[in-house]
This record gives structure tokens, C-alpha cells and sequence, in this order.
């Protein structure tokens, strides 16, 4: 996933949970949608800087600690984003997370 391209804002922003709540009719269902969605978004951002830095990986003396600019810039490029919970609150906002509850969906089933 792209995430300079998200259009998460960088700093909280408070939000009607009343008015984000409609897609769901439950202010909890929405919350636990948006906290499952941003896990797995950080999950994702661990993994690829995890990869990223895997480059700068050495099996040199912990007394020879050197500073590598590169893996600076990378590190600082990941604390510039936007936190996960920003993301996927925004994903939710653009209706552009797929989310699917089993319960109502069995219950419409059966009536």
C-alpha cells in the first residue's frame, strides 16, 4: 500500500462518531472496524520498514555503532506518516473499507 498518498491528516482530528456510525447503526461496531483495519495497517508499515532496513543489517560489534544516513531518511520518512488509526479512519470516511458482519447477515438470512 501507497501511503503517501493517503489523505489522512498528519495530527488528530476529532470526529462525530454519531455521524461515522451511520454505514454500521453501531458507534462499537464502527470503532472495532476502524481498530481491526489500522492493526492491520501497522502490521503492513512494520513489515515494510522492517524490509527496508533489513539492507542496513550488520553482524558488527554492538561497540561499532555507525549512523548511516540512508537508514536515517527511511526511518524518518515512517515517523512522518500518518499513525495507522488516521488511515484507516480515513479509509473508513472514503468507504473504501470492505467490512461484512456474519451475525446480521445471518440473521437477514433467516428471517
Amino acid at each position: 500500500m501507497d501511503y503517501k498518498k493517503t489523505n489522512a491528516p498528519l495530527n488528530t482530528v476529532t470526529r462525530d462518531m454519531i455521524a461515522m456510525a451511520e454505514q454500521t447503526g453501531n458507534v462499537y461496531e464502527t470503532v472495532c472496524i476502524i481498530g481491526k483495519r489500522a492493526n492491520q495497517i501497522a502490521v503492513e508499515m512494520k513489515k515494510e520498514l522492517e524490509k527496508k532496513l533489513q539492507e542496513f543489517a550488520s553482524t558488527d560489534n554492538l561497540e561499532e555503532v555507525s549512523e548511516n544516513r540512508e537508514q536515517i531518511e527511511i526511518s524518518r520518512f515512517y515517523e512522518k506518516l500518518p499513525k495507522p488509526t488516521l488511515i484507516a479512519t480515513q479509509e473508513y470516511i472514503e468507504h473504501k473499507l470492505y467490512f461484512a458482519n456474519p451475525t446480521k447477515e445471518r440473521d437477514r438470512l433467516n428471517d
